[in-house]
């Protein structure tokens, strides 16, 4: 990863911003927190607190997929966010464009997760010791050779959404841990972050914020 990785410079993308949240547009490609080593030290966190000093990370994002992001931009507020993602209590709304058509239009993948050691970061399929993780999925548009899905993850485990969807026979566009042949054949992977559900911090209220489709 470290010889490949020229992140894109776009501006930051601000959702929305008060006194305790500020939610961000993910671009594909930057790293959501720093890797190992001087070369991979630009990422969205330091970039978001150059201009937020105080913004504190709740979530990740793969590096591949773009979409929304929130930061905490206090204490309180990134305890009480950390807290409604281990309770399961945000609704993250993905759309990813898949090879192949899925024969059914909906369903939900439930297949334990683990990481596959010796092709670390790549995780796999294991019913003896991969930790629950299910994925609730549905066709929204049938492109012939390929299909567009939204995707709602219950659980919030690494590369879930990649491998489920590799585990139906339709990997994601462009992932390059997962697809293969023409599969991989495309300029980025195609899975973004459309839409995250919340609960503000700062009196309980129902947020919903969006981002805009790049593909």
């Amino acid at each position: 990863m470290n010889d490949s990785y020229a992140p894109p410079q776009d501006p930051l993308v601000i959702l929305h911003e008060d006194a305790e949240v500020l939610l961000v547009d993910k671009p594909e490609g930057l790293l959501s927190v720093p890797g190992k080593g001087p070369d991979l030290a630009d990422c969205l966190l330091t970039r978001v607190q150059d201009a937020f000093p105080d913004a504190l990370l709740v979530h990740r994002l793969d590096r591949d997929t773009s979409g929304v992001m929130i930061f905490a931009l206090t204490r309180h507020a990134q305890r009480h966010l950390g807290l409604q993602f281990e309770k399961r209590m945000t609704q993250k709304t993905y759309v990813a464009r898949v090879w192949g058509v899925p024969s059914d239009k909906s369903g939900t993948v439930d297949l334990p997760l683990i990481v596959d050691w010796p092709n670390r970061p790549r995780q796999m399929v294991n019913h003896e010791t991969g930790k629950p993780a299910q994925t609730d999925w549905r066709v929204l548009k049938d492109e012939d050779t390929t299909a567009r899905v939204r995707l709602r993850p219950k659980t919030g485990r690494s590369h879930q959404l990649r491998v489920h969807m590799l585990s139906l026979g339709h990997p994601i566009l462009g992932d390059p841990f997962y697809a293969t042949g023409p599969a991989r054949d495309f300029p980025r992977m195609m899975l973004h972050s459309q839409e995250l559900r919340f609960k503000h911090p700062q009196g309980g209220r129902s947020m919903k914020v969006r981002s805009d489709l790049p593909f």
